[in-house]
């Protein structure tokens, strides 16, 4: 799955970014629950945030494994353009 995402050209920084990306929606998203529903209470804005905060570890942990997969396959500072430049050399070499 994760060589799988690599190809399709999702990178570590992609899923770190949406990691913090999510810590901001969380706190977001338990400021809107708290002020547009006041009657709903806190618990109803710490249920929203604690279910988009639930996101980042997700994220952080895709990050990671994309990243010792990048490591591996030697591509970890290579930009996307790089990647599929040298994978579509090497299905050529392949074809021949």
């Amino acid at each position: 799955m994760i060589q799988m995402l690599h190809e399709k050209g999702m990178r570590s920084e992609h899923a770190y970014t949406a990691a913090f990306v999510s810590i901001g929606l969380s706190i977001l998203a338990w400021t809107a629950s708290h002020k547009v529903e006041p009657g709903a209470g806190l618990d109803r804005a710490d249920r929203w945030g604690i279910f988009v905060g639930e996101w980042a570890p997700t994220f952080f942990g895709l990050g990671l494994a994309l990243s010792h997969y990048e490591q591996q396959d030697g591509t970890l500072v290579a930009g996307v353009h790089d990647i599929r430049k040298a994978q579509s050399s090497t299905k050529e070499k392949e074809a021949m």
